[in-house]
């Protein structure tokens, strides 16, 4: 079966499931109009991803079937909405609130809740070090992140995706708190040099150890 056929067929799949709820073989083969073995093959690749999990289903006469449901997992490959409707739910804060201020102590609250979620990972650290964890941390949180030591012994940190970036365009307090959240982590001063949100291709900071340390070595 041709590669693009394939994945047409199992996006069908995850759809059956999706809006049938739990499923046997048979039930999916049918309106798919493909051999139960096909249906199998699909779902023990999907099993192994962890996309499908499958409950057993005694029957009064015959061998027992399996019913076949997605996990939660695969409910993130699905369209969702969220930037959407974070932007709708902060218009109205700005609407109903003190406008500016309220958002920006919403944003700082995110960062100080963060900050205090990964300070321990920094400590007792060299700064390399410490920019290799922040990597670490924000390619959990979806942002393609990539960092590299400089001659001059200063570091840049590249984001190549924004999650948030819909909402960083119109608010642009989330690009300032995460700034400021990178140099609290990294006890180091942080420079964003490139951003998303302004049309770059990524955003990037320049990480360098602190001014009055330099000072005190110098």
């Amino acid at each position: 079966m041709p590669q693009a056929e394939e994945g047409t067929t199992r996006r069908q799949l995850m759809q059956l499931l999706r809006t049938h709820g739990g499923s046997t073989v048979s039930e999916l083969a049918k309106p798919l109009g493909i051999t139960e073995m096909a249906v199998r093959r699909h779902i023990r690749a999907m099993e192994k991803e962890g996309l499908v999990s499958s409950t057993l289903l005694k029957q009064a006469m015959g061998r027992p079937s399996c019913r076949y449901q997605l996990t939660e997992r695969a409910d993130d490959l699905f369209p969702k909405n969220y930037p959407h409707l974070m932007l709708e739910l902060l218009g109205e804060l700005e609407e109903q609130a003190a406008g500016d201020e309220m958002i920006g102590k919403l944003f700082e609250g995110r960062k100080r809740k963060l900050h205090a979620k990964y300070r321990e990972r920094m400590e007792r650290k060299e700064l390399g070090e410490r920019v290799a964890e922040l990597a670490g941390i924000q390619n959990a949180g979806g942002y393609m992140a990539e960092w590299e030591r400089e001659e001059d012994g200063s570091y840049r940190l590249h984001e190549f995706n924004c999650p948030i970036a819909q909402i960083a365009n119109r608010y642009r307090e989330a690009c300032h708190c995460e700034k400021r959240l990178f140099g609290e982590l990294l006890d180091a001063d942080v420079e964003r040099t490139e951003c998303l949100a302004d049309g770059g291709g990524r955003c990037t900071y320049r990480i360098r150890e602190r001014a009055d340390e330099w000072r005190m070595d110098s």
